[in-house]
């Protein structure tokens, strides 16, 4: 198992994946709302593909070793882990052998169901479990055991595409529907792009036109529990079913998996809090996220009832380039449809060039602009009049303004109505910041000191001191100040554990929707925005 070879496959995978993200998000009805499948899995992908790029393995081992570590580590979403441990073991029975037979590859399909099947508590039929026992089951076949691999591949690729075309007839929900498993969906397309990959066959265009969804398809029965929760506990000697079993005991749709160093947690619950506390208990907790699932359903229904269920690849009107730090922040912004994303922020702002370069790249006439700083929104509109195309300055002054205003973003539609929409969100947000003094100081009335935690909500010093729960309680009344219904945190370096932040807000307004996101940014542990 060569390094680039894994590479490329990885690479093709992801293409095709993409390609369909926004199809397969909008298959999402099973079991419960649960973020959005397709790009769920798109971002699992990604992690394994970034590792890959990074990674210095000499030998097959090592390189099961990065990927199964990257897909623990970068799951997102039920969906996401499930696949991750599809990924694991995969990888883990080839990273045994140096070359690859298609004997090897039935074990590895088989090592893929098993280990998955394992990792689900309670094993539902009609979902992208059946798709891969099916494929694994089509893998061993006493036909393909002397066929050569890129045979082998396709068989099993056509076994995927049956299985999923069948998960309506085992799962009532999804008959009732009219739509296929979404996770059994995108794990074929993960699969159709490894198959062209490895056969160097080109990867066809998703349709430009996806089938309708069912009315019905919008209006499936809300999750008893109201926030998705995933997190990874780093330790040592870690009890993983000792942690499941208090898991369990505050939610459901749970998966609790990896190894003694390493969990990656998934649970649906109304206590987020509580499960971070059980992780912390044993180790040490990060790469939290906090997702209101009946929040994710809303803004899925309007979009389905506004436009049926748009293909990634319909006719692109406006690309959008935006400006951020930290890695996790550019995922969200990815994910959420910028065509590229520059890394830059307080310290290290890009240039004009830098600008220019990913305006060039997008593969539109029309551009918009996130700056997401003050002090690049000049060099922004430096850079619009040095390109050839029509581009556009969306004025955001912080990375979590930028991320409201993605809010609105629609890159099939006009950059004038994108503008609109962008520049509306932008009016109506409240941002806030918690960072780390630098210097001695006073600004806007407020004495600083140095090393002390700063507070400043849209732009403004309102508190400092040394006390992080004083200060982040005082930023959270100023910015909920305006009776706004939702607040977005961005989680940064050295940032603090929220859970009780989380409990405190539900407890005061239990109508208040709170989303936690792992942004990775440098000098501001926490970005909040209300709206």
């Amino acid at each position: 198992m060569e390094l680039e070879l894994v590479r490329h496959l990885a690479r093709s995978a992801m293409q095709n994946l993409e390609a369909h993200r926004r199809r397969i998000d909008d298959l999402n009805v099973y079991p419960v709302p649960d973020g959005d499948t397709g790009t769920n899995l798109v971002l699992t992908l990604r992690s394994i593909v970034e590792a890959l790029d990074a990674s210095t393995a000499t030998d097959s081992e090592a390189v099961a070793k990065d990927v199964t570590r990257a897909a623990l580590m970068g799951a997102r979403g039920n969906s996401g882990v499930i696949f991750s441990q599809i990924v694991r073991g995969f990888v883990e029975v080839l990273g045994e052998h140096e070359g690859i037979s298609s004997a090897l590859l039935g074990r590895a399909f088989r090592g893929a169901s098993d280990t998955a099947y394992r990792a689900v508590k309670r094993p539902v039929e009609g979902t992208m479990l059946t798709v891969i026992r099916e494929m694994a089951e089509e893998s061993e076949k006493k036909e393909h055991r002397r066929v050569p691999p890129a045979d082998l591949l396709r068989a099993v690729l056509a076994a995927g595409e049956d299985a999923v075309a069948r998960t309506p007839e085992l799962l009532d929900v999804l008959r009732n529907a009219g739509v296929v498993d979404a996770g059994g969906a995108g794990l074929v397309e993960i699969a159709r792009g490894m198959v062209h990959g490895a056969t160097g066959e080109e990867l066809p265009e998703a349709p430009m036109e996806a089938d309708a969804l069912g009315f019905d398809a919008i209006h499936q029965e809300l999750s008893e529990y109201r926030y998705c929760t995933v997190f990874v506990v780093e330790g040592e000697s870690l009890d993983k079913d000792g942690l499941e079993a208090e898991l369990e005991k505050i939610g459901d749709s749970l998966l609790v998996v990896g190894d003694a160093t390493a969990l990656k947690v998934h649970v649906h619950t109304d206590d987020p809090g509580h499960a971070l506390m059980l992780g912390t208990a044993v180790g040490v907790v990060e790469g939290v996220e906090i997702a209101n699932m009946h929040h994710q359903t809303a803004q899925r229904e309007v979009r389905l009832l506004e436009g049926g269920a748009p293909s990634a690849l319909a006719t692109l009107a406006t690309g959008l380039v935006a400006v951020c730090p930290g890695r996790g922040n550019r995922r969200l912004f990815e994910s959420l449809g910028a065509t590229r994303v520059i890394e830059g922020g307080q310290s290290m702002n890009p240039s004009a060039k830098d600008i220019v370069d990913a305006v060039e790249a997008v593969p539109t006439d029309d551009v918009l602009v996130l700056p997401n700083n003050s002090n690049v929104i000049l060099t922004a509109e430096q850079a619009a009049s040095m390109s050839g195309k029509t581009v556009r300055v969306i004025p955001s002054k912080s990375v979590q303004a930028g991320f409201a205003a993605m809010g609105r973003f629609v890159p099939t539609e006009s950059a004038d109505e994108n503008e609109r929409a962008m520049l509306e969100e932008l009016e109506g947000a409240a941002t806030a910041e918690i960072t780390v003094a630098s210097r001695d100081a006073s600004l806007d009335g407020v004495d600083i000191r140095e090393g002390e935690y700063l507070g400043l909500v849209d732009d403004v010093a309102v508190i400092s001191g040394s006390d992080l729960d004083v200060v982040l309680d005082e930023v959270v009344d100023r910015v909920l100040a305006g009776g706004q219904g939702f607040l977005t945190i961005l989680t940064g370096e050295n940032a603090p554990p929220l859970d009780g932040l989380v409990a405190s807000l539900e407890e005061r307004d239990p109508h208040l929707e709170v989303e936690i996101h792992e942004g990775g940014q440098p000098h501001y542990p926490l970005l909040l925005v209300a709206q």
